[in-house]
């Protein structure tokens, strides 16, 4: 018998995904994404039950996801002293951006992070620019498009429009998009809009879930290039999970100051 808590499969797509029931309804079982930002639903005579996973492994996982990024920045500390960009992350969901911050620690980066319902992110997120002034923010959590229907609409997404708004109301803030780095969306996120409203990256440019940390792979990457040098766009998305097809942006500059001597 499932029970709230187990982790499960879905025989109707493969066992493409892994979730956690989150909750039973009858006999429907409401379902989390472990490692992408996905809800779901699901009758329970869909589900096959995964017995051998351990919570462990997935932070295993993330410090490998960590040490990509750690051997892609050279840094000389024998002469020389580096302040990487500071992170807000913004998030819908409090196990995903706990998650996050566990990321940035582990590349030893300033980052803070608040978990608010998405409805509520542009009603907050001035007060949270003023309070964090991060160089880059991350507004992020859960959305999707409703199957079978108009990609180009907002109003057939879950989340879009919430995150557009948030996105609009921080460039409110801070118009200079390479003062403020903003990266925006979540699963099948309206990309195009998102890039509209002043985001400097954004999900999903083919409608596709992402991976829990794509936002903090973006994030770390750019708080570790140098100030005023154009990141490479190309060979910063294919860093993520899912590349170009999940997230897309425009060419951006970094935003870390090299000093000397150390």
């Amino acid at each position: 018998m499932l029970k709230i808590g187990d982790f499960v499969t879905r025989k109707s797509y493969n066992n493409d995904l892994l979730f956690v029931i989150v909750d039973i309804v009858s006999d429907v079982a409401y379902l989390k994404g472990i490692n992408v930002r996905l809800y779901a639903d699901s009758h329970l005579d869909d589900l096959v039950l995964v017995d051998d996973v351990v919570d462990d492994s997935f932070s295993v996982a993330d410090r490998k996801e960590a040490l990509k990024i750690k051997d892609m920045v050279t840094l000389n500390r024998n002469e020389y002293f580096y302040l990487p960009g500071k992170i807000l992350q913004i998030d819908g969901d409090r196990d995903y951006l706990k998650r996050c911050i566990d990321f940035y620690k582990e590349l030893h980066l300033e980052a803070y992070g608040v978990s608010l319902d998405e409805a509520q992110f542009d009603k907050k997120i001035i007060d949270c620019l003023e309070e964090y002034k991060p160089d880059i923010l991350v507004i992020t959590g859960h959305d999707s498009l409703k199957k079978d229907k108009d990609k180009n609409k907002i109003e057939n997404y879950q989340n879009s429009s919430n995150f557009v708004n948030a996105v609009i109301k921080a460039r409110e803030y801070e118009r200079n998009q390479d003062k403020l780095i903003i990266i925006a969306g979540a699963c099948q996120s309206f990309y195009e809009d998102l890039i509209k409203a002043g985001a400097n990256f954004a999900s999903s440019p083919k409608r596709i879930n992402i991976h829990a940390l794509d936002p903090a792979i973006i994030a770390s990457t750019v708080a570790f290039s140098p100030k005023n040098k154009e990141i490479d766009l190309i060979s910063l998305l294919s860093k993520t999970h899912y590349g170009s097809d999940g997230i897309g942006g425009i060419i951006t500059n970094g935003i870390m100051y090299v000093g000397y001597p150390r």
